[in-house]
């Protein structure tokens, strides 16, 4: 058997532990890290793109537009439907590396594509579809860090990985605007394009949106290749994974997921753009940054919290948080392009992309402790013969991996609907005012369910 193989491993052990499986546990996740930076990076990157593309001669209306930013997230989460399930079938080290290394046929696409005003529209929503290869790396990268590391710390590991992984999504709105006015790659990629905006024209490499990237995914598909590990015991086919379509916790789940991460990434993806529309005076490539930015330091910073705290009870001050902004967006976007509509309406998202961090950690935090619960009552219901404790746990473990794939899988799909809800809401009611009251709407909803089964007194599992 391959040295990569872990045929022993037992995080819960704290012997097995401190003596060799934190150092194991740590190297593993510091080389998911930067695989998942990278991931996030190429996911997003349309949300820069099609802010520069009618600048440089593309003639795509807002539509166009919106739905160029918004393809990615609907092929990045049905791919995270596979990629859930594919540690255990094939092992972390080795899905690691395939799946970084397929972030190369985007990057490299997008680079040719956005040098030629002529490509064709379909062309482009090819290329946007295929960026949905870093969407789906999310969902096996976290199911294979929550295999290494024992219960009382994987709030923590989860948090780390995720929420340093999503700063992929800041890192590029912030590097890409900057690499894009350089020619570093004009030896190899060809010449600028001329950008005209407010009359004033000026050389940009737009390709460069796609090549940058091109170097950081190599050496990370490299280093994933020979410093990560597969565990034997993670090993499971898809029909012992696919039993948590028969568990109520895992839809349940998959709809708070959504009201975290998936207006994380929704957000993420539709702001750049949403602000041009909005207050066209104002560059926001300057400022779209920082919201992912604030959104993946308090995933990182917060997944202690929640196993101080409880996942539960932070979930739900995050959903009310995230109810009454959208009402303080609806408030100022009615103040027009003012400075204080302006500067109300930017904060205010500052502190929702916050919001959503905190409850992305937290609710990754919850799924491994509400399977260790549900399974060891369903155990204990049962008639016959005990089960051992281990059994139990590896079963939980097993399912709860299965669950927060899925679950991160099903969330992505707010990086389609929150961008396109705002292309549709223009378009039709000539602002995105309808698409907020849809939101506030269900972020009451999620205050209601997290409430009744997580978080509130009489809650099936306390968490």
């Amino acid at each position: 058997m391959s040295t990569h193989v872990l045929t022993t491993w037992n995080p819960e052990d704290k012997e097995f532990w401190e003596n060799k499986g934190k150092a194991i546990a740590t190297r593993n996740l510091w080389i998911s890290i930067p695989c998942l930076f990278l991931a996030f990076s190429v996911w997003m990157v349309w949300s820069v793109v099609v802010v520069n593309l009618q600048s440089i001669g593309f003639r795509y209306d807002p539509n166009k537009l919106f739905w160029l930013a918004a393809l990615p997230g609907l092929s990045g989460a049905t791919l995270r439907i596979f990629y859930s399930f594919m540690v255990p079938i094939f092992g972390g080290r080795t899905w690691t590396t395939i799946s970084t290394a397929s972030l190369l046929i985007p990057a490299v696409g997008i680079g040719f594509a956005v040098r030629n005003p002529d490509t064709s529209y379909t062309t482009m929503l090819i290329l946007a579809l295929l960026c949905g290869f870093g969407g789906g790396n999310f969902a096996s990268s976290m199911a294979n860090i929550s295999f290494f590391y024992p219960k009382a710390r994987k709030g923590t590991a989860l948090g780390l990985n995720a929420g340093l992984g999503n700063l992929g999504v800041s890192g590029m709105q912030f590097l890409v605007p900057l690499v894009i006015t350089t020619g570093m790659f004009s030896a190899l990629c060809g010449d600028p394009q001329m950008c005209v905006i407010k009359g004033v024209t000026k050389s940009i490499w737009l390709q460069n949106a796609g090549f940058v990237w091109v170097p950081f995914i190599a050496a990370s598909t490299i280093a994933a290749w020979f410093g990560m590990n597969d565990i034997a015991s993670a090993k499971a086919s898809f029909a012992e994974q696919s039993v948590i379509f028969q568990r109520k916790h895992n839809w349940i789940m998959c709809l708070l997921y959504t009201g975290t991460f998936g207006s994380f990434i929704g957000y993420s993806a539709g702001f750049p753009l949403l602000l041009k529309q909005q207050y066209p005076e104002i560059n926001p490539l300057q400022f779209a940054f920082l919201g992912p930015l604030i959104g993946s330091v308090a995933r990182a910073a917060s997944g202690g919290l929640s196993d101080r705290i409880g996942g539960g009870r932070v979930t739900f001050c995050g959903f009310v948080v995230l109810a009454l902004g959208g009402a303080l967006l609806l408030f100022f976007l009615g103040l027009g392009n003012s400075s204080l509509g302006f500067w109300g309406f930017f904060l205010t998202f500052m502190v929702l992309f916050a919001a959503t961090g905190v409850g992305n950690a937290s609710t990754f935090q919850m799924i491994p402790v509400i399977f260790r619960v549900d399974r060891e009552r369903a155990y204990a219901e049962r008639e016959g013969s005990p089960v051992s404790p281990e059994v139990i746990h590896r079963e939980a473990e097993r399912e709860a991996a299965a669950v927060i794939g899925f679950t991160s899988a099903i969330a992505a799909y707010g990086a389609f609907f929150i961008p396109k809800s705002y292309g549709s809401s223009i378009a039709l009611t000539g602002g995105p005012e309808a698409a907020l009251y849809g939101f506030i709407l269900f972020y009451v909803a999620c205050i209601v369910v997290t409430w009744m089964e997580y978080s509130g007194r009489h809650a099936e599992i306390r968490c």
